[in-house]
């Protein structure tokens, strides 16, 4: 678990918009209250790398979140496609399996050496926050999610990945499975008092941190709020209370 982040630097707000100029007015106002953004799949699709660019260009890091899951070659492909963008991290689907994750993990190591870049944080997605035991056993995954978490951060750090997306629940045993340095990102952070959401699996972000959390993915409690830098400096403040 990263120790030395601050709070603010642990916080990565989601811009959950396909509005290009909305998600550059928030990044501008967040330069300092945050410690990066994260783009997801719909922004990406409304607006590729054009939009990307503008957004990167307030100079916060970026996580992109398109989640590849696909043959390896295909994948590998993808990361080639979007590595000119030096993203600080992007997600993959641990569930393509061992050599779809070694390929991703390689091929992000080449492309960033290519262009000079720093090398992206893999990270893999476990189970999607907005899941439950129930949506596990309907697809055929008998195991309660803990197990089926801590199964995948096991698979992702023989991999050779950097980290895991894994709601709060699942902090302690994917630390345990994935070791000190592998990196946990964690969705599904609501500040006390926030609505819940499409979130199954929630925690405040002291409790995560404290867990070991080395990110935390939060947006609407920032970005719907009347003062979003404000916001996102309260929730900082809260880790530290």
């Amino acid at each position: 678990m990263s120790q030395n982040l601050k709070s603010s630097d642990r916080i990565y707000c989601a811009l959950d918009t396909v509005d290009v100029d909305k998600a550059v007015q928030l990044a501008s106002t967040l330069k300092g209250s945050v410690g990066g953004l994260k783009l997801g799949l719909e922004f990406f699709c409304a607006n590729g790398a054009d939009g990307f660019n503008r957004v990167a260009e307030q100079g916060l890091p970026i996580f992109l979140d398109l989640k590849f899951h696909d043959i390896p070659n295909t994948v590998a492909g993808a990361i080639r496609a979007v590595a000119p963008l030096a993203p600080k991290l992007f997600t993959i689907h641990t569930q393509g399996g061992p050599e779809m994750m070694r390929r991703a993990a390689e091929t992000a190591g080449e492309e960033a050496a290519k262009y000079g870049h720093a090398k992206p944080w893999v990270i893999g997605v476990s189970v999607l926050t907005s899941l439950d035991g129930s949506d596990l056993n309907a697809i055929g995954v008998p195991d309660p999610v803990e197990e089926q978490v801590a199964r995948l951060a096991a698979l992702a750090k023989a991999s050779g990945i950097d980290g895991l997306v894994c709601s709060p629940r699942e902090i302690t045993r994917a630390r345990r499975a994935g070791g000190p340095d592998f990196k946990l990102i964690v969705p599904g952070i609501r500040p006390a008092g926030s609505a819940v959401g499409d979130q199954k699996r929630v925690m405040t972000p002291s409790d995560a941190v404290a867990a070991g959390a080395d990110i935390l993915v939060i947006g609407r409690p920032i970005t719907a709020a009347a003062d979003p830098a404000a916001s996102a400096k309260a929730i900082a403040d809260s880790i530290n209370a």
